[in-house]
């Protein structure tokens, strides 16, 4: 998002005279939590989900559907979307620190660190697809070049996407001209043991998410790091330039990013979905990969631009005032999303996992997600921020944040 004539963004504001939340943000974000768990919930709810042969509980076409549309409108899209967010809300992050005249560096470090720690503890007890350790690793690139320029910045996102998508082309392309056969007797049995694993024992579920952990990080080093890096890079310019505080006078911006996110977006979307429903090509798998990395930005773009345009208009409050308090404390959601799948699906609970396909997995994640908009609501009303958003925030400013809402502690007076 890179406006050719941005409004300014005075950010020398005093403590007393603090800019309004910016609800649009936290719908977003709320919004982004959605795409998340629709994706997530796979790997909860069955271990033949990224191994490369077909599940046996999603053999029908009726769940070849299912598989195809999950892959097709929420893969690969709504990190993306969750990372420009990100970004943008380090831009504001920044602004507060300098109203309330605290050191901005040490202020992150140890909101980063925090975060670290948080995603660790997330990938070890309950999924091992975390997000908030990669997020805080490559935080720290982004407070390293947050005084750089738009340009530099814009850059240095499109450098990242490209390189990545050409990467896994190349991948593709090499074990294609290798003729390297895929070991699907070995995916079976390692979606098998895996099963095994996470129906047995909480014990045995830690081993099993330490064990993917020490098999994925490089993955995720060469795929979401990279891409996610990049949207930090784009949310950031938008935060700086205040491209979401200002959204109405953005409207023609919106338009092109929503006409051609689609018209670029889609297409890369179809190629990366397709072997989706046949999953015995593992290079036409990797191709696909390349085409969503290069194309999934333009398309998350879309989807934001979209419901930005639907909640500026008359009808679109209503969805705003929904999205918003789950995004106002995402983090809280996110982590909950986690244990409430954990519990469904793994020895923790009820060892759903293996037992249904993508459309019924895809049902109970937006379900969940359904009841964390009624429970976001009801604590938004009482508490000014989400439980662990208030811990997070204490440990980031060494200081106890008031956990009420004013007119709740008048109240209980």
């Amino acid at each position: 998002m890179d406006p050719s004539t941005p409004p300014t963004v005075n950010t020398a504001q005093t403590a007393d005279a603090a800019p309004p939340r910016e609800s649009l943000v936290d719908a977003l974000r709320g919004f982004a939590l959605l795409g998340i768990l629709v994706v997530n919930i796979a790997s909860f709810s069955s271990t033949y989900y990224g191994a490369g042969v077909p599940d046996p509980m999603a053999l029908s076409w009726v769940e070849r559907c299912a598989s195809f549309v999950r892959t097709f409108v929420f893969e690969t899209k709504f990190y993306l979307l969750f990372s420009f967010l990100f970004g943008y809300s380090f831009n504001l992050q920044m602004q507060s620190a300098q109203r309330e005249g605290r050191r901005f560096v040490p202020r992150m470090g140890r909101r980063l660190l925090a975060l670290w720690v948080l995603g660790l503890q997330h990938a070890v007890l309950l999924y091992h697809g975390d997000i908030l350790t990669t997020y805080a690793v490559i935080g720290t690139v982004l407070l390293m070049v947050r005084r750089r320029g738009d340009v530099f910045l814009m850059r240095g996102a499109i450098g990242l996407v490209l390189a990545t998508s050409l990467l896994w082309a190349g991948v593709g392309y090499l074990l294609s001209f290798a003729g390297v056969p895929m070991d699907l007797r070995g995916a079976y049995a390692e979606a098998a043991t895996a099963l095994a694993a996470y129906r047995a024992t909480p014990a045995t579920v830690i081993v099993q998410h330490v064990r993917e952990l020490t098999q994925i990080w490089w993955i995720t080093g060469l795929v979401q790091a990279p891409t996610a890096l990049a949207m930090f890079f784009v949310g950031f310019i938008a935060g700086r330039r205040g491209v979401l505080a200002h959204a109405e006078a953005h409207r023609a911006l919106l338009h092109r990013l929503l006409f051609w996110g689609l018209a670029l977006g889609v297409p890369g979307a179809a190629l990366y979905a397709w072997p989706s429903v046949r999953v015995e090509n593992s290079i036409r798998e990797l191709y696909g990969l390349s085409a969503t990395l290069l194309t999934a930005p333009l398309l998350s773009a879309a989807y934001a631009s979209a419901l930005v345009l639907w909640m500026l208009g008359p009808r679109g409050h209503a969805l705003e005032a929904w999205l918003a308090p789950a995004g106002r404390m995402a983090l809280s959601n996110y982590l909950l999303q986690s244990a409430v799948c954990a519990w469904l699906f793994l020895a923790y609970g009820l060892r759903w996992i293996g037992t249904m396909g993508p459309l019924a997995a895809t049902g109970i994640a937006f379900a969940i997600f359904g009841c964390q908009l009624v429970l976001s609501r009801w604590w938004m009303r009482r508490f000014a921020y989400g439980p662990v958003e208030w811990l997070l925030r204490a440990f980031t400013n060494l200081e106890w944040p008031p956990m009420r809402r004013p007119g709740e502690r008048e109240r209980e007076r």
